[in-house]
């Protein structure tokens, strides 16, 4: 028989098309394979039957991955679709290295098996593809909807795979070709051409309609319900999709066994005679399926095949056709699915929402409801220890306070992100607290989709941070994303939201709190921030803080030290050799080289100059940037208490230092000692011109010290009429070699010990 087909353009003619081609090629039709084959009533009978199956008992399996893996395989067995061998290869090892069977007695490798040999080894038992249909849906019964299509799909793959890899013309694998030679193989499957190319877009078919599936097992459903009717809809069309990917499932096994048993001499008749045939074949196939995927389909000329020749013997034919039948009907399938389940997300969104809004209104009483509608909609066990790599559900961190670490994949330079940790997790205060607060890192891509690099940065990150971590943040709700953007005001730059023990947001950003005093700042809630800061003394030791360990010695023994910065370098050394003159004198200071704000690498060279010539101490580079970062933090800090560089004294000094730059080519110097409030700070010729009047003032440091010395010859003398002020303060320990500053004049005041008569009884 020939026919002469024209394939026209719109899906339910060509649905007619291929009913009248499969009733005229007499295709059996015991599977009722076309779409209309079934009643109302026969599908509720149906669907009835599929959940007297179904008894889940909480084995939760990571249906996507294993999905991903699975067309990973297919991808091998398709040539249109070429992978790059190395990074597929490490794509695919970290997939199937991170999935796993929670709840399950049996490793996935073994379910795998099971399943295999039940679509395979059975396939030529007694009984209808229903019955062994849902044979393997009884076998699956404590697993969720999506994970019985993704095992099915897995078990699948791997025996196609398996035979794919007997099947390379190449002799890449001795062993592989040994097995082939062994099970008599033909050597040449090109007459076969058009039923792989069928499975294959099949097996793409089954795929599709299972990520619908998995899409909607993902929806936080238990969380936010859903109008009943949707819910009522959705979920019937979630059993019947299921149940027709594992049916199709048995319709590629079953030809998968047809084609190990076949024989060397019917390959080489199919091949000589209709050799011609099937290539034509195969592209109408690979035509048709796009046809049907397309969503302006109408726009599409009709094509044209001539002379298409079908015979009533070519079971080669009939078994493609078989299979496109199945295509074209999870398509449909697949089409009606992906709507209802976008409904549904709507109908989620909206109101998930509205639920995060109204939780972070309402006092909870712990802070678990509001962590689990945040991080657990999707997994029972969203966070990881990044130390031990142990998953953790949110229950971990109940009456803890809860510190979230907004950001891109990649936090902050790595400079900062050590900074950070060291302000926290190292931090000598950090044992006191006996873990009282915890650290989830968030990170959320720069767009709604993960780029390998995003993903590269989150796994090292993941490994090397002592903080908790979203185990899998690509699982966050896209609600939740954009609750945390608009709600805690996440644009680019990082945050950390402070959440109580009853998970109400205490501070919208607590980065720079965490990078000034890092954990004595706990709880880092804004009322903590202010009181710090009216607690806070303008000196070396905070200023210094735990950037360098060194310098903290010093600053903690007493010492005079002196912080300067310059980009010129003659003017380092010019600097360096006059304040060689002063100690040489007896004078005792140390020098320490800080650089400037934004260090280039310009102060890389100076630092390799002070260093090879000795000229002075300094701070590592990384050290200049994150005493640079520390001050920014301050200025931003005190800002946002809504003080001014006029009405704060430790503004006041911060934005100075962070707004010094070069005056003429010249430099800057800060000197004090400890954690005296006395400090000095001087730049440009009046800072030259302090050095050149050490003759003047050096004798005054035993008196009053090296600030107060230094202030007595360079700040203007009293205004005339000034009156001198008096205070008198009760003796405490340590309070003579302390110095008092004139309110007025800002010049070292002298001391005197007044003794009084105590007059009480």
């Amino acid at each position: 028989m020939v026919m002469s087909i024209h394939v026209p353009s719109q899906p339910h003619v060509f649905f007619c098309v291929l009913l009248t081609i499969t009733s005229a090629m007499n295709l059996p039709e015991t599977d009722n394979v076309l779409p209309h084959s079934s009643s109302p009533l026969e599908q509720d009978i149906l669907i009835k039957n599929i959940l007297l199956t179904h008894d889940p008992n909480g084995c939760f399996l990571d249906s996507e991955l294993l999905l991903c893996a699975m067309e990973n395989i297919m991808c091998h067995t398709t040539s249109e679709i070429r992978v790059p061998g190395l990074y597929f290869d490490a794509m695919a090892r970290k997939i199937v290295r991170d999935i796993e069977v929670v709840g399950s007695q049996e490793p996935l490798g073994l379910i795998i098996h099971k399943i295999s040999r039940e679509i395979l080894c059975k396939c030529s038992v007694e009984g209808d593809s229903h019955t062994r249909t849902m044979v393997l849906f009884d076998m699956l019964r404590n697993y969720r909807w999506d994970a019985k299509v993704v095992l099915v799909l897995a078990a699948f793959a791997t025996c196609y795979g398996q035979l794919w890899l007997l099947m390379q013309p190449c002799p890449v694998n001795p062993l592989a070709i040994s097995i082939a030679m062994l099970k008599q193989l033909p050597s040449n499957f090109s007459a076969l051409r058009p039923r792989f190319k069928a499975l294959n877009l099949l097996a793409k078919a089954m795929a599709d309609v299972a990520k619908c599936i998995i899409k909607f097992e993902s929806l936080p459903i238990k969380d936010v319900k859903l109008d009943k009717e949707t819910m009522t809809v959705t979920k019937s069309q979630i059993y019947l999709s299921a149940y027709w990917v594992i049916k199709s499932t048995l319709t590629c096994s079953s030809q998968i066994r047809d084609l190990t048993a076949m024989k060397l001499e019917q390959v080489h008749v199919l091949s000589l005679q209709s050799a011609h045939r099937y290539a034509d074949l195969c592209c109408f196939f690979h035509f048709r399926f796009q046809i049907i995927h397309r969503s302006n389909l109408a726009c599409h000329k009709p094509l044209m095949f001539s002379e298409f020749h079908f015979r009533h013997s070519s079971s080669i034919t009939v078994a493609a056709w078989e299979l496109l039948s199945l295509v074209y009907k999870l398509g449909r399938i697949c089409s009606q699915l992906r709507w209802q389940v976008d409904v549904c997300h709507q109908q989620i969104e909206t109101k998930l929402h509205q639920k995060l809004l109204d939780l972070s209104e309402e006092t909870q009483v712990d802070n678990q409801e509001v962590l689990h509608m945040l991080f657990a909609l999707r997994d029972d066990t969203p966070l990881i220890d990044c130390s031990s790599q142990k998953k953790l559900g949110v229950s971990e961190l109940k009456n803890k306070v809860v510190i979230c670490i907004v950001s891109k994949p990649e936090p902050l330079p790595i400079e900062e992100l050590l900074f950070l940790v060291q302000q926290t997790y190292d931090h000598p205060h950090h044992n006191k607290l006996e873990r009282s607060y915890e650290i989830v890192w968030v990170p959320i891509p720069s767009s709604d989709t993960w780029t390998e690099a995003e993903e590269r940065s989150f796994d090292f990150l993941c490994y090397s941070l002592p903080w908790y971590s979203v185990r899998q943040p690509w699982l966050l709700c896209s609600e939740v994303v954009t609750f945390i953007k608009q709600k805690w005001n996440f644009k680019d730059e990082p945050i950390m939201v402070v959440l109580d023990s009853q998970g109400e947001v205490t501070n919208s950003n607590a980065i720079d709190m965490a990078l000034i005093w890092g954990d004595r700042a706990y709880p880092f809630s804004a009322s903590v921030e202010k009181k710090l800061w009216e607690e806070e003394k303008w000196n070396l030791q905070f200023m210094i803080d735990e950037i360098d360990s060194l310098l903290t010695k010093l600053v903690h023994e007493g010492r005079n030290l002196c912080i300067y910065g310059s980009q010129n370098l003659d003017w380092i050394r010019e600097f360096n050799s006059k304040m060689k003159e002063i100690t040489n004198a007896g004078l005792q200071l140390e020098m320490a080289y800080v650089g400037k704000r934004n260090p280039s690498e310009h102060e890389r060279n100076i630092l390799a100059t002070i260093d090879l010539e000795k000229l002075s101490g300094s701070l590592s580079f990384t050290k200049i940037h994150l005493f640079w970062r520390r001050l920014e933090s301050m200025r931003r800090s005190v800002l946002r208490l809504g003080k001014t560089a006029n009405t704060d004294h430790i503004l006041g000094e911060v934005a100075a230092l962070l707004d010094m730059d070069d005056e003429n080519g010249q430099g800057w110097a800060v000197m004090g000692s400890g954690s005296s409030m006395e400090i000095v700070r001087l730049h440009g010729a009046r800072l030259m011109d302090c050095l050149n009047l050490f003759s003047v003032w050096g004798k005054n440091v035993g008196k009053l010290g090296l600030v107060g010395a230094v202030k007595s010859a360079v700040e203007p003398p009293a205004l005339p009429g000034h009156r001198c002020q008096s205070r008198v303060r009760p003796f405490a320990e340590g309070l003579i070699d302390e110095t008092e500053v004139c309110n007025e004049c800002k010049r070292p005041m002298e001391k005197f010990v007044l003794y009084k008569c105590d007059t009480r009884e």
